[in-house]
């Protein structure tokens, strides 16, 4: 017995009606979850010292393009699980890489600092000022912590209070030794103490932590580079395996039990790495 011609244009209206119900119920939730992707995607662009004018617009086409993906893998190429497992990580995917390079700058300032504070004791040693010794710091120093610096010199020149501006880097920074680096300075300002003797001991413990933090490091070295074979080594050996038995590999992206064992993979495999990454980064 044949279907109705007008069954599968009321059944796609349904599903439409109930799709739209269901986005206009949560739209308040969505919106809260985009502000505050927005806000959390901003904040590292800033930190990375990059515009941030149209994040909003990268956002919005960025979640239409992950859309776009849904609907290939889901009515196209006929792949449910795909089209769950891929829009995730496209989501996911470059949040993460803009986190991995703001960490890694702030470990670059990390490394920097203490050779920045040694700098500075020499310059108050040597008579200068406070703002004189930062704006010393601004012109010597490598960057990125040059960039930090001269955002500091140049906002106190305008008329911020030097307390401000610290703030305002420390929050920004968001790092232990630059707190305590601040805070030092900020005591000397305040006080006159002996600016140069605080900031070597503190320029020495920074040292240390760092010396620590080398030796880790260079012991996990191998077990990181081993963590990153072992992420690639699944796509080798199915790259492999399709020249040794082209037929049943091909099964795996035509079959729905296929696209299963693939996602399934990839999902463990994905997050076998960062667990690994997490053990071999420890926190000191």
């Amino acid at each position: 017995m044949g279907s109705s011609p007008i069954l599968n244009p009321l059944a796609c209206l349904f599903f439409g009606a109930a799709v739209g119900t269901f986005a206009w119920s949560i739209r308040e939730r969505f919106q809260g979850w985009l502000g505050y992707v927005e806000a959390d995607i901003i904040d590292k662009l800033r930190r990375l010292r990059a515009p941030t004018k149209y994040v909003h617009r990268y956002v919005v086409a960025w979640l239409i393009a992950t859309g776009c993906v849904v609907v290939l893998f889901w009515i196209v190429l006929e792949a449910p699980i795909f089209a769950i497992v891929f829009p995730a990580f496209m989501l996911c995917g470059p949040w993460y890489l803009l986190r991995r390079m703001a960490q890694r700058r702030r470990q670059k300032i990390e490394d920097q600092l203490a050779d920045a504070m040694v700098m500075l004791a020499n310059a108050v040693r040597a008579g200068l000022s406070l703002a004189q010794s930062l704006d010393v710091l601004a012109s010597q120093c490598p960057a990125p912590i040059s960039t930090e610096f001269k955002q500091i010199v140049g906002e106190y020149n305008l008329g911020k209070p030097l307390e401000q501006t610290l703030d305002e880097a420390r929050a920004r920074l968001r790092s232990e030794n630059f707190a305590l680096f601040a805070a030092a300075m900020m005591a000397s300002h305040e006080s006159g103490g002996r600016l140069n003797e605080i900031v070597e001991r503190i320029a020495q413990s920074v040292l240390e932590l760092q010396r620590l933090e080398r030796k880790v490091q260079s012991e996990t070295a191998q077990a990181r580079k081993s963590a990153v074979y072992m992420a690639i080594a699944p796509l080798v050996i199915l790259i492999v395996y399709y020249f040794v038995d082209p037929e049943n590999t091909a099964r795996l992206f035509t079959e729905p039990m296929g696209h299963l064992l693939l996602a399934t993979a990839f999902v463990f495999n994905v997050l076998a790495y960062l667990w690994a990454r997490l053990i071999l980064t420890p926190d000191i």
